[in-house]
């Protein structure tokens, strides 16, 4: 950027010896942007700076638009729900406004990380008065990073991001790419994070196999795809674009990045519900899901009543759920409470042999340790081991074969000298 340009930007925030401010010069921009009215016809204006440009788009929906299982307006009370909740949580927007979310998006030259990948389209979403307001950023050609992040970042005033797998991919390269022009726009905020790509794979790696926001709009939320362009046929759209200057690629590019987006807030708002409890039609497994995450959190008290709800049923997830409350009593020093749970796991008809041989082993240590029941330890261990030694081979089950060994072998001993 040269001098004179500078003092040009700089300009509007002096004053006058009157106390009065200056007002900004009108720009004369003399660039010729081809396909401009193709362009505008999909609500894409330029944005002009310092004789370059990048392009914007901007497109309005009413709260009331369905994308999927939710309308918008799910997503504010989705906040409200929050709000009014007690529990801490990764997810919680309590102290939030609706406005505060921005649902943030990108599309880049590649899948690699540093210097080399270039973003050329930034989007977001957030909530303005009665609509949800979607912009996109769109770098027209590689040099024109400075019109791109200056545009974004002047609007940019939300307090958390929320993108899907943003904090290992999109927020680091656009702070990468910023270390590039920082001299000539203004500086990276400091945001709040939620990453939904975390929270899709606590709930919902055991039946799906993929993890990609596409695969989770089809099987989770409800939402199909037409005539869209993969998410990988991008960068050579984009390359196409900037040879050619055609936009016609690139606006099937624009609407992919816009359901990516949309998608952000339909599932936030989904795994609100689950987690509020608000979703009536999730699985007992779901639950079980949330009640582990609240768990792993320190919500023990909320992690509780999740895992009692669910542990009175017969199914396998039932057995999950007292395994878990059975090692929160462990943890409470509540012997017997934990011994009845475990026995009732190890006892079950669960199908899952890795589960019952664990609470058989726990079994044991009780009965052992506690209850001074060495016969019933060594029933339990030689149950486990049997267990065991019919699951596939790995190195898990090696492991877990020689550690029941050496325990049968020690109980054994201990049992010769002390029986009981």
């Amino acid at each position: 950027m040269s001098l004179k340009s500078k003092l040009a930007r700089l300009r509007p925030h002096m004053s006058l010896g009157d106390g009065e401010g200056m007002q900004p010069p009108v720009q004369q921009n003399t660039i010729e942007i081809p396909y401009l009215k193709q362009w505008q016809a999909e609500n894409v204006r330029p944005f002009y700076l310092d004789e370059n440009y990048c392009l914007i788009r901007e497109v309005a929906y009413p709260l009331s638009q369905r994308h999927g299982l939710y309308c918008f307006k799910d997503f504010i009370s989705a906040v409200k729900m929050w709000n009014s909740s007690t529990a801490h949580h990764p997810l919680s927007a309590t102290g939030h406004k609706p406005e505060d979310l921005f649902f943030f998006d990108t599309e880049t030259t590649g899948l690699g990380g540093g210097a080399g990948n270039t973003i050329f389209l930034l989007g977001y979403a957030s909530v303005s008065g009665d609509q949800l307001v979607l912009r996109q950023h769109i770098l027209p050609n590689p040099g024109a990073e400075v019109p791109l992040y200056q545009s974004f970042l002047e609007r940019v005033n939300y307090t958390t991001l929320v993108t899907y797998n943003g904090k290992a991919f999109d927020w680091p390269q656009v702070k990468t790419r910023h270390t590039l022009v920082r001299d000539h726009v203004p500086k990276l905020p400091q945001f709040g994070h939620f990453d939904l790509y975390h929270a899709a794979r606590r709930l919902w790696k055991h039946k799906l196999d993929r993890l990609k926001l596409s695969v989770v709009e089809q099987e989770v939320l409800g939402i199909e795809r037409f005539d869209d362009i993969p998410g990988y046929l991008a960068p050579m759209i984009y390359f196409d674009y900037v040879e050619t200057k055609r936009p016609d690629g690139m606006i099937g590019i624009l609407k992919h990045n816009e359901v990516d987006i949309l998608s952000l807030v339909t599932l936030y708002t989904h795994l609100t519900f689950l987690l509020c409890g608000k979703e009536h039609s999730q699985s007992r497994r779901e639950s079980y899901e949330v009640a582990r995450w609240f768990d792993y959190v320190g919500e023990k008290t909320e992690a509780k009543k999740l895992f009692s709800d669910l542990a009175g049923g017969d199914d396998l997830t039932s057995l999950h759920a007292k395994q878990a409350l059975a090692f929160q009593a462990k943890k409470q020093h509540q012997w017997e409470q934990a011994l009845e749970l475990f026995q009732q796991v190890a006892d079950g008809n669960g199908d899952d042999e890795k589960l019952t041989a664990e609470a058989c082993v726990e079994t044991a240590k009780i009965f052992e340790h506690k209850q001074k029941k060495l016969a019933a330890a060594i029933d339990y261990s030689l149950k486990a081991l049997k267990l065991v030694q019919q699951l596939e081979a790995s190195d898990w089950r090696t492991k877990a074969v020689l550690e029941l060994e050496k325990r049968l072998e020690r109980l054994e001993r201990k049992y010769s000298k002390f029986p009981g």
